[in-house]
């Protein structure tokens, strides 16, 4: 599980460093949006996936309008 959970904070964190490339947003001004402190938008820029949960990313992500969605997948190795 704490993979899947690390798989899922990565991806949330990439989508948000992309929003802010997209929007050729400073770290500032990424801050600002998200309404967090610069240092915050700087520990997702750099990957830092061990200091967010899954909750805080999708709440940043929601601020800025974005859809989130997981999709749960059956592995077919188990019942």
């Amino acid at each position: 599980m704490a993979s899947a959970n690390l798989r899922i904070r990565t991806d949330l964190m990439r989508h948000i460093s992309d929003y802010i490339g997209m929007a050729d947003l400073t770290q500032q001004q990424a801050a600002k949006l998200f309404g967090v402190p610069q240092p915050r938008i700087s520990e997702i820029v750099q990957g830092k996936n061990e200091l967010f949960t899954v909750d805080k990313l999708v709440n940043l992500l929601e601020r800025v309008g974005q859809k989130v969605e997981i999709n749960c997948i059956q592995n077919e190795n188990k019942p």
